[in-house]
């Protein structure tokens, strides 16, 4: 039986929606510019961090700040501003401010939820808990010029904090929906890839070699492992988030590039310094890695997202290297299948992808939260209210809006209100010393250029 295609005539409208956000100038709360007036701001707010954060985050960052030279604050202030020190102050002082307090909240969960569902005591089940990192990343609204990014936690160690920081920016507070996809990336993604010792050599290694196994040449081999850390990270995105991360890349990119350049088209070209890989082949990535999937609908979205790619498709080069689009498919099914199904000695020999995938159940949770959302409602409906994550919050405003079932304009507001009723509700961030949500369980995405 063919393969149904479907109809992402929601598709312009959500990277239209995602090039405005990208065009907007707004920058945030601004970094305060003496050590003194640090000192004030952080004083009192210590309670305002639920329990898990205060000893492992808020006291190592007020010692880093009361260590403070003056010397050393005229150095740090000549640095910029996308700075492990300066977002760990920010991610403090936003929350205590109740800074874009609603989707602030919204940001926290999803993050929380990404994190959970690799380093949770119910997901690693079988496997050594995680080196570094076991609480997740605080969030922060930051510098529009930066895009989407994350701080993993070994940034942070040079302050003595062990968690990360994740920043979106400002405008993706009431918009810019396609922006939410790429948290997959950043937290499923880099976050994880952070937290244990030896993951990314490791899978950089193997992925190496099942190119040279395959009869790619050693540049091509070369030019994905030396990419693994952005590589890996989409990888981990889908099958954290399913097909709904792969098709927000393509509309989300395409917005990227529509703000930056007045055309909205993915990029051919992977330049040398470059550390993400091309934006075609990463299309391609992000349908080779669905296809790996374990939900029935696998196929018609990996089609719908190679085919999205296929279109902006010119002459296709890798750090000087052109290739033919029957090569980048290639190579990118190798890498997806590396990448996500190899078992990894840094995991006891688990797979990426036998910790965490996209199921047939995770389709039907989003399909009944996706019912919900494009009437604008924000309460959980009862069908879901005991399965439903905020990953499949997000899948689920981005696979409608894609379609076309609703506008990003009625999406957005409903998907940021659901995820803050399920932030208010979320152990981790009440008084017990919870780190995942799954631990109550018994036993710059892209470079401008």
């Amino acid at each position: 039986m063919p393969t149904a295609k479907l109809n992402l005539k929601g598709l312009a409208a959500a990277t239209a929606d995602s090039m405005q956000a990208a065009k907007s100038s707004a920058k945030g709360p601004a970094d305060l510019n003496s050590v003194a007036k640090i000192k004030t701001a952080l004083a009192p707010v210590r309670g305002t961090l639920p329990a898990a954060y205060r000893a492992s985050f808020y006291d190592p960052l007020v010692a880093a700040v009361n260590s403070l030279t003056p010397g050393d604050f005229a150095w740090l202030q000549k640095l910029p501003d996308n700075t492990p020190f300066w977002d760990a102050v920010q991610a403090v002082l936003q929350n205590a401010s109740q800074y874009e307090a609603k989707a602030t909240d919204a940001f926290q969960e999803v993050v929380g939820d990404l994190y959970d569902g690799f380093l949770s005591a119910e997901d690693r089940v079988g496997v050594k808990p995680p080196d570094y990192g076991v609480i997740p990343p605080l969030v922060k609204w930051g510098n529009p010029d930066f895009g989407p990014y994350t701080w993993p936690v070994e940034a942070l160690l040079g302050l003595k904090i062990g968690i990360g920081v994740v920043s979106l920016p400002p405008a993706h507070a009431k918009g810019g929906l396609l922006g939410w996809a790429t948290l997959g990336h950043e937290t499923g993604g880099h976050d994880i890839l952070g937290a244990d010792e030896g993951l990314l050599r490791e899978i950089a290694d193997v992925t190496h070699a099942a190119l040279l196994r395959k009869g790619q040449p050693e540049w091509m081999a070369a030019y994905w492992s030396d990419r693994i850390d952005e590589t890996a990270s989409d990888v981990l995105g889908l099958i954290n988030m399913g097909p709904a991360a792969g098709i927000g890349m393509v509309g989300y990119f395409r917005g990227l590039m529509g703000a930056w350049t007045g055309v909205a088209k993915l990029r051919s070209d992977g330049p040398e310094d470059d550390p993400h890989p091309g934006d075609i082949v990463r299309g391609y990535l992000a349908a080779a890695t669905v296809r790996l999937l374990t939900f029935k609908q696998k196929q018609a979205w990996a089609n719908a997202i190679e085919s999205e790619t296929e279109k902006d498709i010119t002459t296709i080069q890798l750090a000087g290297h052109k290739i033919t689009p029957a090569n980048a498919k290639l190579v990118a099914n190798i890498v997806a299948r590396a990448i996500a199904d190899t078992p990894l000695q840094t995991l006891e020999l688990r797979s990426l992808r036998s910790i965490q995938d996209w199921k047939d159940a995770d389709e039907a949770i989003a399909a009944t939260l996706k019912a919900a959302l494009v009437k604008g409602h924000t309460a959980i409906p009862k069908a879901a209210a005991e399965t439903s994550y905020a990953t499949h919050v997000v899948a689920a405003a981005v696979s409608a809006a894609v379609l076309g079932e609703a506008t990003p304009a009625k999406l957005f507001p409903a998907m940021v209100g659901m995820l803050k009723i399920m932030h208010d509700d979320n152990p981790s961030w009440g008084p017990l010393f919870v780190g995942h949500r799954g631990d109550s369980y018994r036993h710059v995405i892209a470079i401008r250029r």
